[in-house]
Order: C-alpha cells, then sequence, then structure tokens
C-alpha cells in the first residue's frame, strides 16, 4: 500500500469514529431527550441515577451549597416510593412537581422528609419554589 493510500485509510477511519460520536450524541444530549432543557442551568445535574432496582429511594434537599437535590436526577420503577430528607441547609425548601402531581409542605429543620409513590411511567419534574431561579431542579423518570 502506497503512503498517500494508507494516509486516505487513516483520515477515512478518522471521519467514520467523528460522525459515530456526532451521531451517538454525547451523555448531555441523550438526557435532554428525556428532560428537554429542563437541567439547563441547574444545580447538581450530573446525569441521570439509576435506581431501578430498588422499592424506596432517598433525594437530600439542600444538598452541596444548599440550593440542590442529591441526585438531582433519578430513574425508579412504577411503585418505587420517593423519600426527599431535607438537610437543614440553604433555608427553607419545598418540593413541587411542575404539573401539581405532588407538592411537599416547606420544610427547614435537618431530618424532616416528605414521600411520593410513582404509580405511573413518566417524567415527573419539579423544583424548590423559592430557589427554582436559582437552579433547585429535579426530577424523576419513572420506568415500567
Amino acid at each position: 500500500m502506497s503512503e498517500r493510500s494508507s494516509r486516505r485509510s487513516v483520515l477515512a477511519g478518522i471521519a467514520v469514529v467523528a460522525t459515530a460520536g456526532c451521531l451517538g450524541g454525547s451523555e448531555a444530549d441523550l438526557e435532554s431527550d428525556t428532560y428537554g432543557d429542563w437541567f439547563r442551568g441547574a444545580n447538581n445535574f450530573a446525569g441521570t441515577v439509576d435506581r431501578t432496582d430498588r422499592s424506596a429511594v432517598t433525594v437530600d434537599v439542600g444538598a452541596g451549597d444548599g440550593f440542590a437535590f442529591d441526585p438531582a436526577a433519578i430513574r425508579v420503577s412504577v411503585g418505587t416510593t420517593v423519600r426527599w430528607e431535607w438537610t437543614g441547609r440553604g433555608g427553607q425548601h419545598n418540593v413541587v412537581e411542575e404539573d401539581g402531581v405532588f407538592e411537599s409542605e416547606y420544610y427547614f429543620d435537618e431530618g424532616e422528609t416528605f414521600s411520593h409513590t410513582f404509580g405511573e411511567p413518566g417524567v415527573y419534574r419539579y423544583v424548590c419554589t423559592p430557589h427554582q431561579t436559582q437552579g433547585m431542579l429535579g426530577a424523576v423518570e419513572v420506568v415500567e
């Protein structure tokens, strides 16, 4: 094989790899298929944490600097109970699903909790009302 042919083969291989990367998308692109632009500007979003193997899951409210949910996004199975537990950081928080599916009271103290059991598949996006504009956003993806 000539040097020119070898060079073309290498360049063709690079083009295939680059195109495959574009077609496959990044983790952030895959997340946008599930959440749209919901997590743009959100605190603590690092992808979806898969908890489909559990019947109960806990999400910290007031994580990090006090203005985040941890984890910010979880995937659970139908029938899973999600329990939000307050850390006592960041002031008074609540948990409100955007379509009114669930809504907690406002809590401040460490150890306060709110729970919701998910009976239907779907994506449930929620906020802390007083800190929504500061990026305190979360989501629960419920699958069969």
